[in-house]
């Protein structure tokens, strides 16, 4: 049974000139509801807004699903920012490159409408600043950034992707930036992906990159040797319906934090009925319109055991 709860609401249609407002939708617990979360682009990136219900195609195993809910307006977003502060980050000035990184992040977020955690992580994960939405609350917090220890980078997104499913925000996310090192976690890069799709929460990656025309101002000769970590972690954020960047001069760290927001002011919210037997049903979503480019969580679990009860 799933048990999903959409606060704040959908919107149930139109308000009729001399009549009161229609009641907006919610999902409630204990319906039999999958929500998922779905950016779509052009072909250069954008996000495209104003598309309606029957421009998607949700298919499960082949199976074209009918679509129940479907919202479009944009809302406020519950966003964990999750700042690697293991021992490798005291590199090169990948710390500052980070701090850098988050000032832009929350120059993006919208006092009041949005809401924000600021986390940390090396082997264990440490709320910095609990969720707040008032933006400068996180940015006086960036001086307890500071870099120790060994990272359990796959570990901390779970642990901050969980509590994420109790906000009221129906667009959520975890940001992660980071050099994208691990060293010491337990979950796979795939489990990692399996729990944020669960209860889809996107996952987006800020990778930093420090070179000589960089922040920082020393090269960064641990590029070659992060490849493989790198690909892990793309491979990650594009499972659960996220992306993944690379920070390191100015014009890259605004295009990131940017372009991260805006996605999930804009998400396209849709429900269908959950598939009553219990396991992983893989999703996939198509277009009616040409030349679109959708990106959204790879499927959901039903069954006791999901964790969205």
């Amino acid at each position: 049974m799933l048990a999903l709860a959409m606060a704040g609401g959908w919107s149930a249609g139109d308000q009729v000139l001399g009549q009161a407002p229609t009641p907006k939708a919610t999902f409630r617990a204990g319906v039999d509801l999958v929500r998922i979360s779905a950016v779509v682009q052009d072909r250069r990136g954008r996000p495209v807004l104003g598309l309606a219900q029957a421009d998607f195609e949700l298919d499960e195993n082949g199976e074209r699903l009918p679509i129940v809910e479907f919202e479009s307006e944009a809302t406020g977003v519950s966003l964990a920012v999750l700042v690697d502060a293991s021992g490798s980050m005291s590199l090169a000035g990948r710390m500052d490159a980070a701090r850098e990184t988050l000032k832009h992040v929350i120059s993006w977020v919208e006092e009041g409408c949005d809401e924000v955690t600021l986390l940390s992580f090396d082997k264990n994960i440490r709320t910095i600043q609990p969720f707040t939405t008032r933006p400068s609350d996180t940015l006086q917090r960036l001086g307890d950034l500071a870099p120790y220890g060994l990272t359990s980078l796959y570990d901390a997104i779970a642990d901050a992707a969980r509590p994420l499913v109790v906000r009221s925000r129906p667009r959520r996310a975890v940001l992660v930036i980071t050099d994208g090192v691990d060293t010491a976690s337990v979950l796979t890069p795939a489990e990692v992906s399996r729990i944020a799709s669960e209860i889809d929460v996107p996952v987006y990656v800020v990778a930093i990159r420090v070179g000589p025309d960089r922040i920082g101002g020393m090269p960064d000769t641990d590029s070659a040797s992060d490849a493989p970590s790198q690909n892990a972690l793309d491979d990650l954020a594009r499972w659960t319906g996220g992306a993944s960047f690379v920070a390191g001069t100015p014009a890259e760290t605004s295009l990131a934090a940017r372009r991260i927001l805006a996605e999930l002011r804009h998400q396209y919210l849709i429900a269908f009925e959950a598939n009553p037997l219990a396991g992983w049903h893989p999703l996939s979503i198509g277009m009616r319109k040409k030349n679109l480019i959708v990106r959204a969580r790879g499927g959901y679990m039903t069954g006791s055991n999901t964790g969205t009860q």
